[in-house]
């Protein structure tokens, strides 16, 4: 059984905290079922990467990086995303090394455990 996307939120934030990152909730989406956009920019190299919530074909939550660019331009698809679904969550997360703090697997990264940034 998934989260609702409320409780995923906190657990994410919590995780981050204990690491020593900065994590926060930029938009509140639904709590049970809003769609979870976390953008984690890595304080060191000034470079931020955005994950958006899929689901797989087993149900399971899983992670793609729906666009790569510049900073302006990842948060033109939050802007657009929140045009199409109003109900979406977005959270920023702030380390020094880039780590997103997902837990769930995400595409093209092998894993996605928070060891990877």
């Amino acid at each position: 059984m998934l989260l609702n996307s409320d409780l995923w939120v906190s657990a994410l934030i919590r995780r981050a905290e204990i690491a020593g990152a900065n994590a926060t909730v930029v938009r509140r989406g639904d709590g049970r079922a809003g769609t979870v956009i976390v953008k984690a920019y890595d304080t060191s190299t000034r470079e931020a990467r955005l994950f958006t919530e899929a689901f797989g074909q087993d149900g399971d939550r899983l992670w793609i990086q729906p666009v790569t660019g510049t900073e302006s331009e990842l948060d033109t698809y939050i802007d657009r995303q929140r045009g199409y679904d109003p109900d979406i969550w977005v959270v920023e997360v702030e380390d020094r090394q880039g780590r997103h703090f997902i837990t769930e697997k995400v595409e093209g990264e092998g894993g996605g455990s928070v060891a990877n940034p």
